[in-house]
C-alpha cells in the first residue's frame, strides 16, 4: 500500500501554527514512506473563503518548504463528484430528504435542553416517503440507531462512540451544496487517502465520516488526531495569545527550518533531543510517538531553537538570509561590508535574522543616533582627550584591518596611561551609538575608516558642547 496523506485547510484566514504542524506531520509521514502528500483546499464555505487566504496558505507552504505531490485541489470545483456520491447514498437508502423547518428544528433543540438531553435531530423525516409541497429539503445521512463506532486512533488509542450520541447529519443543504463531512469523505475516497492526520478538534466528525465510508463500501483510512497547541494559559492557542500567520514568523526573522523543528516538538518527541534537521525528522518521525495531550507554545523556546539553527548555517547561507532581511529594511548592502562577513561577526549576538539585520544597520548608514543613557555615561568631558587621540591614531592607519586597529588602540592606551576599558567604552558609543557591540576592532574594520573617523568626530563635538554647557 502506498501511503497517501493530505493537508486540507479552509481558506478563511492565514496558515496558522496548528495548520502548519498538521501539514508538517502529513508531509513527514508521506516522505519517510515514499508516499504522496496531497494539498486540498476546502473552500465550500463560500461566505468566508477568500482568494487572499488561499494565497496565504500557498505562500506559507512554500516558505516552509512543504512541497506537495498533488494539488492544490479545490472543493468548489468538485461538486459533480459530491452530487454523484449523494445520489448513491439516497439510492442505497443511507440518506433521506428532510423537510423540517428551522422553527421545528429549534423546537426539537429546546425540548432536548429542557429535558437535559443532548440537542439532536429526532428523526422526524427519517421514514417519510411523501414530499412537502413548496419546501426544498435538505438531505440527511441515516445514522445507525444502535451499536457504536470504534476508532483505532494512531495517536489517541481506541476511541468508542455510541451511535445513540449521533444524529442524522445533513449531508446536502437545500440549495444543493454539500456539507463538510460529505465532501471530506468523497474527496478522501477519490484521492485514495490512506492516513487522515488532523487536529483532535475533528474527533467528533470522525464517527460520522466513518459511517459514510461504510455506507459507500469504501476502505477506511487510518486516523490520527493530534493534540491542540495551547497558549500559556493552557487554552487552545488563538489570536489572544498572539497566534499569527506562519508568514509573520518569516517577517520576524525566524528560519523556516527552525519553525518546523519547533512545531515537530509540539506534540512529538524522540528521547530528549531538541534539535532536528528535516532529514532527521523524516527518518525519526512516527505518529505513535506523538503525545495525547496538548503542548504549550513557548516563544522563548522557539527563539532558542532558531538561534541554534542559525549557528548551524554556513557563513554564506546566513549571509544570504541577512541580505534578504536587509533588503526588506531598504538597506543597500553595497554601501558597506558583505552580509556574509557581517553575519560572521553578529551570529553569536542575534536570536533571529531580523535581530541581526537591526544590529547591522550601523554598518551601512553614515550617521548613527546616540543612545541618551549610553552617551550620558560614556561621552563625558574626561573622555575628550581619549576620543581625540583615538581619532588621530585611526586617521593615520593605511591598512584598515582588525589586527592593525587593535594595535592602534593599544598605542593610545599606552600613551595616555589608561586601561583599555577607558578607551573602548566611549569609542563604542561613538561609532555604534550604544554601549554594546561585538569586538571593537572587528566592528571598526567593518564600519570602515571614513565612517568610523567621522562618527568619532561627532562624538567629540558632543563632548565639547557638553563641556561648554
Amino acid at each position: 500500500m502506498t501511503v497517501r496523506t493530505r493537508f486540507a485547510p479552509s481558506p478563511t484566514g492565514y496558515l496558522h501554527l496548528g495548520g502548519a504542524r498538521t501539514a508538517l506531520f502529513n508531509w513527514l509521514l508521506a516522505r519517510q514512506t515514499g508516499g504522496q502528500f496531497v494539498l486540498r483546499v476546502e473552500d465550500t464555505d463560500r461566505e468566508r473563503s477568500t482568494e487572499e487566504s488561499v494565497q496565504a496558505i500557498l505562500d506559507g507552504m512554500d516558505w516552509l518548504g512543504l512541497d506537495y505531490d498533488e494539488g492544490p485541489f479545490f472543493q468548489t470545483r468538485r461538486y459533480d463528484l459530491y452530487k454523484e456520491i449523494i445520489e448513491r447514498l439516497v439510492e442505497s437508502g443511507h440518506a433521506y430528504r428532510c423537510y423540517c423547518s428551522k422553527e421545528s428544528l429549534e423546537e426539537m433543540r429546546e425540548k432536548a435542553r429542557l429535558e437535559k438531553r443532548k440537542p439532536r435531530y429526532d428523526g422526524t423525516c427519517r421514514d417519510r416517503t411523501e414530499p412537502v409541497p413548496g419546501v426544498e429539503p435538505v438531505l440527511r445521512f441515516k445514522t445507525p440507531l444502535d451499536g457504536k463506532v470504534v476508532i483505532d486512533d494512531l495517536v489517541k488509542g481506541k476511541i468508542e462512540i455510541d451511535n445513540a450520541e449521533l444524529d442524522d447529519l445533513v449531508i446536502c443543504r437545500s440549495d444543493g451544496n454539500p456539507t463538510y463531512n460529505l465532501s471530506v469523505v468523497a474527496d478522501d475516497i477519490d484521492m485514495r487517502i490512506t492516513h487522515v492526520v488532523r487536529g483532535d478538534d475533528h474527533i467528533n466528525n470522525t464517527p460520522r465520516q466513518i459511517h459514510i465510508f461504510n455506507a459507500l463500501g469504501a476502505p477506511l483510512p487510518k486516523f490520527a488526531h493530534l493534540p491542540m497547541i495551547l497558549g500559556d494559559d493552557g487554552k487552545r492557542m488563538s489570536k489572544r495569545h498572539g497566534a499569527v500567520s506562519v508568514m509573520q514568523y518569516q517577517q520576524e526573522g525566524i528560519l523556516p527550518q527552525a519553525l518546523l523543528n519547533y512545531l515537530a516538538r509540539l506534540g512529538w518527541s524522540h528521547g530528549d533531543q531538541e534539535l532536528f534537521s528535516l532529514d532527521e525528522l523524516k527518518t525519526l518521525f512516527s505518529l505513535e510517538a506523538c503525545q495525547k495531550s496538548g503542548s504549550v507554545f513557548d516563544n522563548t523556546k522557539l527563539l532558542w531553537v532558531n538561534q541554534q539553527h542559525m549557528a548551524q548555517l554556513s557563513g554564506a547561507e546566513l549571509g544570504d538570509q541577512l541580505q534578504l532581511e536587509l533588503k526588506e529594511m531598504g538597506i543597500d548592502t553595497a554601501a558597506g561590508p558583505s552580509p556574509e562577513k557581517l553575519a560572521g561577526l553578529l551570529r553569536e549576538r542575534a536570536q533571529t535574522v531580523k535581530d541581526m539585520a537591526v544590529q547591522s544597520r550601523i554598518f551601512y548608514v553614515d550617521d548613527v543616533e546616540l543612545d541618551p543613557k549610553a552617551a550620558q555615561k560614556q561621552l563625558r568631558p574626561v573622555s575628550l582627550a581619549v576620543l581625540q587621540a583615538v581619532q588621530a591614531e585611526l586617521q593615520s592607519e593605511s591598512q584598515w584591518t582588525a589586527a592593525n586597529l587593535k594595535q592602534r588602540l593599544d598605542n593610545v592606551a599606552q600613551s595616555l596611561e589608561v586601561g583599555f576599558g577607558k578607551i573602548g567604552q566611549p569609542l563604542r558609543v561613538a561609532i555604534t551609538g550604544g554601549s554594546a557591540s561585538p569586538d571593537i576592532a572587528d566592528t571598526l574594520e567593518l564600519i570602515g575608516q571614513e565612517r568610523s573617523v567621522a562618527r568619532i568626530g561627532k562624538a567629540i563635538e558632543y563632548v565639547e558642547k557638553r563641556s561648554a554647557g
